[in-house]
């Protein structure tokens, strides 16, 4: 697994875990500048197309990121709470989705809110807007490269 240290005023290097963890003994050692790690997240479904269009991009232009498969894996009440407190629900629910459409009128109807919202992510999880990307600055959801280039800094 690649993890990013972040050292002093946002340059990124790309470290391994056990690199990272002598460059964290060594700054705290010297007293020097302490270092961040942070790891990237990609949430999504592989099989959906703009999540597979984010990973080639990431993949491409070098940035590591780990892959959570929230249909497999799941998501847990604090992650999905935790985006709730970063973005409006209705940023996050796909409500122009298969999931959504196949939904009851009368479960549709119960999302009104962000609780409620809460419960129908946590429920079915494909219907959230994807992909969503964590832990490269601001919680962001969907893709476009411009989008991400502006995320990373980066080429498009």
């Amino acid at each position: 697994m690649t993890t990013q240290c972040l050292l002093n005023e946002g340059s990124f290097l790309l470290f391994g875990e056990a690199a990272c963890a002598i460059l964290r003994a060594f700054f705290i050692r010297t007293a020097g500048t302490p270092i961040l790690v942070m790891t990237t997240t990609l949430y999504g479904i592989p099989n959906c197309d703009t999540v597979k269009k984010a990973r080639t991009w990431l993949a491409d232009n070098g940035h590591a990121f780990d892959f959570h498969d929230f249909k497999k894996q799941g998501l847990d009440r604090a992650t999905v709470a935790g985006w709730l407190e970063q973005l409006d629900w209705e940023t996050l629910v796909n409500r122009k989705g298969t999931t959504w459409r196949k939904l009851s009128d009368e479960r549709r109807a119960q999302v009104v809110d962000k609780a409620s919202a809460l419960e129908l992510m946590l429920e079915n999880p494909s219907v959230i807007k994807r992909p969503v990307l964590a832990g490269s600055g601001p919680l962001s959801v969907g893709f476009s490269a411009d989008q991400y280039a502006g995320i990373f800094g980066g080429k498009e």
